[in-house]
């Protein structure tokens, strides 16, 4: 349920209302927008009625939400959030970007790729493993390719991002200080892996492909929502294989289902010559910003990228 607060609410009102909520052994999950919050009541709502919040002091209406995901959805908060990751804003004015390393890469090529980003004005550097079909090449970020990360991003002043699969170094990450995580699609359906995430206070990025549906990316964000951790970017790698791409029409659509802000890979989706288009199309539709492989594009389509971000960008501030 979601129980929408006149402008004018007081902090005792909402307090209220959040009492009343957590009376009834569910959660009280409190979202303040610029002009109004709203609050979502979060576990087992039989029972609950809209009628026992409408009357209450504050209140402007309570609604039932039938979707799974509540605290993510566009109904549980109508206007759109903005996620920092370091110093760089996520769904705010500007499209944000990070590039980086995404496969198979060595201190050096992860330097490189740092190198570039700095020189592109870039602030934050993620590196990931990449997933191998092989299970002969299966090798995922381990504590050694954390640190190498940390320093390398420290090197250059930029905020590391790095991919998180194994649960088991999530306490490597933390004390590393790391500026966010990634969780690649397959993570997607590992829900001990998506609540221990929502336990901490770190931006997560949710990647998603073709393989993942839209209902399970958001199922996935509700996850690491329910445990408290807010701070959510959605990442669309788009589809593999020969029709590689991205679907505009179903980020447009995504973007009307959540509040959440939603970043592109567009080398990901269709390699690094049509990154530029992919990327300005992404913008257009509603996405926040992109995620450059740095391996897989060099720098000449990083700038190529980086022009056709700031024409999309100035394309949508002039049609509102």
């Amino acid at each position: 349920m979601i129980i929408v607060m006149n402008g004018s609410a007081t902090d005792a009102e909402i307090a209220a209302v959040v009492a009343r909520i957590e009376a009834q052994g569910l959660m009280a999950h409190v979202s303040r927008g610029s002009e109004r919050t709203v609050i979502g009541a979060v576990g087992q709502e039989r029972g609950l009625e809209p009628a026992w919040f409408e009357s209450m002091p504050g209140v402007a209406r309570a609604l039932r939400v039938v979707s799974d995901y509540r605290i993510v959805s566009r109904e549980a908060q109508p206007e759109d959030s903005m996620v920092r990751i370091g110093d760089v804003a996520f769904g705010g004015a500007a499209p944000a970007w990070l590039g980086g390393c995404g496969h198979d890469w060595t201190r050096e090529t992860l330097s490189a790729a740092a190198a570039r980003i700095k020189a592109a004005g870039g602030r934050l550097l993620f590196a990931g493993r990449g997933g191998h079909d092989n299970p002969y090449r299966y090798r995922p970020m381990g504590a050694a390719d954390l640190a190498a990360l940390s320093e390398v991003a420290a090197e250059h002043g930029l905020v590391a991002v790095a991919e998180l699969r194994d649960l088991r170094l999530l306490d490597v990450y933390l004390e590393l200080q790391l500026g966010g995580l990634l969780l690649p699609p397959h993570c997607l359906r590992q829900v001990e892996l998506l609540r221990e995430v929502g336990r901490i206070n770190k931006p997560v990025i949710l990647q998603r492909n073709n393989r993942v549906r839209l209902g399970e990316w958001l199922l996935a964000a509700e996850h690491v929502a329910v445990g408290g951790n807010h701070r959510i970017i959605l990442c669309d790698c788009g589809s593999e294989g020969e029709a590689a791409g991205l679907d505009v029409g179903e980020l447009a659509c995504l973007r009307r289902e959540t509040h959440l802000p939603v970043m592109v890979a567009p080398v990901a989706a269709g390699g690094a010559n049509s990154a530029p288009i992919l990327a300005a199309s992404a913008l257009l539709a509603g996405a926040c910003g992109v995620l450059m492989e740095m391996d897989a594009a060099d720098m000449l389509n990083l700038q190529a990228v980086l022009e056709a971000m700031r024409g999309a960008a100035s394309l949508r501030h002039a049609h509102g």
